[in-house]
């Protein structure tokens, strides 16, 4: 099972913000397990934290900005993409101002930052959340759309679409996270000159040139105008006949601005909370939706707080029946797990197949059949005990017994016909021979049992 991973050390970054101008310094930090993002306005009394999670967000016109009472920080996409796609799972950004500096307007100086202070693998499991039904969040006025649907991995490919003759539909696709740094991370933002005046009009941009976006100038307009504009935002003057792109150094890849936005789109999902597993099909899409989609994303998390191991029947179990009877003294009616899928230092996932020959379906009950909360029960602790015993030296010769059972809730019944997952994780570390384990039984995508106990592994005489 993959860990959470941290920064081995911390690292600084100065530059200009976007939209304020100003000179600005963000430290990215290494931080604790199951931390998350979280961004710290250091230059503030009481140096507020805001967590990075989409609930947070407070504004979307032309970037991310996150927000918790009076505090807030801007321009965080690009620098929480670069952690998300390098597999960073818990960092604390530090800034000493309202927005996180755009540096080139890409995420590649974060990535290459990110590499040289380098990546720890910290104790915790990697928890992510897996996509198991399709998912869509629709904007019916602006076309945008974003669909999610199940993956092995993380992926994302993205359309845009404009009403330019510059720049009109591209997409780009990213099937692979390791591919981000060379294929995503250098693309910048991009603007086009007919929005540029707005956005000085809205007090944003100020630090906006040349260096930090793709400039894109699609409508002709008088030379007069054109020059005072590129007067007003610090840049050379430009051939008002000339149409195209007016940056000194050229598109990395035709489709660079597809990139960009595909770039934009990782940065807002980082916002979910956790690694995703699944396929993003985004159509024009912005920060607005993005939003809107990692809320809903974060909604279903809730929904499915623990959410059920996924299960493939044709793949070999890492132990059979026969391997478990050599761990396990019990026998029938007592065995209560058929197989073992999945075995970590901390969590095994293991199956059950619940017949209607079950021996105690003739008395419970025999109009209606249902499984004994307290055989789920006992099937958890099974499971729990294949997980201990996989740490000891000779398992045939160590049995467990429990101590103590609680927080025990039924939240549905197990007839027959069902397939039981159960999924037993440490609560700590084994030791002198006690153990504290939490265990949750699923039906399909539902849990059904949940419970937390403590057990005691002895040598047998």
């Amino acid at each position: 099972m993959l860990k959470q991973k941290t920064l081995q050390g911390s690292f600084s970054l100065c530059g200009k913000g976007l939209h304020t101008g100003l000179n600005l310094t963000v430290t990215f930090n290494p931080a604790p397990e199951n931390h998350g993002y979280k961004i710290q306005r250091i230059d503030l009394d009481g140096r507020p934290i805001i967590d990075a999670v989409a609930e947070n967000v407070v504004e979307t016109t032309r970037g991310t900005v996150l927000g918790r009472g009076e505090a807030r920080c801007s321009t965080v996409e690009h620098a929480l993409a670069a952690l998300y796609a390098m597999g960073v799972d818990n960092c604390l950004l530090q800034v000493n101002g309202p927005e996180v500096p755009i540096l080139d307007g890409s995420a590649e100086i974060y990535v290459e930052n990110i590499k040289r202070v380098g990546i720890a693998e910290q104790n915790a499991v990697k928890d992510y959340y897996i996509i198991r039904k399709k998912l869509e969040v629709k904007d019916e006025e602006t076309g945008s759309c974003i669909t999610i649907l199940p993956d092995e991995q993380f992926s994302i490919t993205a359309m845009i679409s404009f009403n330019s003759k510059v720049l009109s539909s591209q997409f780009a696709t990213l099937d692979n996270m390791e591919n981000f740094e060379s294929e995503i991370a250098p693309s910048r933002t991009f603007v086009f000159v007919r929005e540029v005046e707005q956005l000085m009009a809205a007090g944003l941009i100020k630090g906006g040139d040349l260096d930090n976006a793709i400039v894109i100038y699609e409508n002709e307009m008088s030379q007069e105008k054109l020059d005072k504009l590129a007067d007003s935002i610090g840049v050379p003057h430009h051939d008002a006949t000339e149409k195209g792109y007016l940056n000194h150094k050229p598109l990395v890849w035709e489709n660079e601005p597809a990139r960009h936005k595909l770039l934009d789109i990782i940065g807002d999902m980082a916002l979910i909370g956790k690694p995703i597993k699944g396929r993003i099909i985004a159509t024009r899409p912005g920060h607005t939706i993005n939003n809107k989609f990692a809320r809903l994303i974060r909604k279903e998390i809730r929904a499915h707080e623990i959410q059920a191991p996924g299960y493939d029947c044709n793949e070999p179990p890492v132990m059979d029946v026969n391997r478990i009877r050599e761990l396990l003294p019990h026998r029938y009616p007592m065995q209560l797990v058929d197989k073992v899928i999945e075995l970590g230092p901390t969590t095994i996932v293991a199956v059950k197949n619940v017949t209607s020959n079950e021996p105690f379906f003739t008395g419970h009950f025999p109009q209606e059949p249902v499984m004994p909360g307290v055989l789920q029960i006992e099937a958890m602790a099974q499971a729990g005990g294949l997980l201990v015993l996989n740490s000891v030296d000779e398992p045939e010769r160590w049995s467990t017994y429990f101590l103590r059972i609680d927080q025990v809730k039924f939240r549905q019944k197990v007839v027959p016909g069902d397939t039981l997952l159960f999924k037993v994780e440490l609560l700590a570390p084994v030791r002198h021979g006690i153990s504290s384990m939490r265990g949750y039984v699923f039906v399909g995508e539902s849990i059904v049992t949940e419970a937390t106990f403590t057990a005691q592994i002895v040598k047998n005489k």
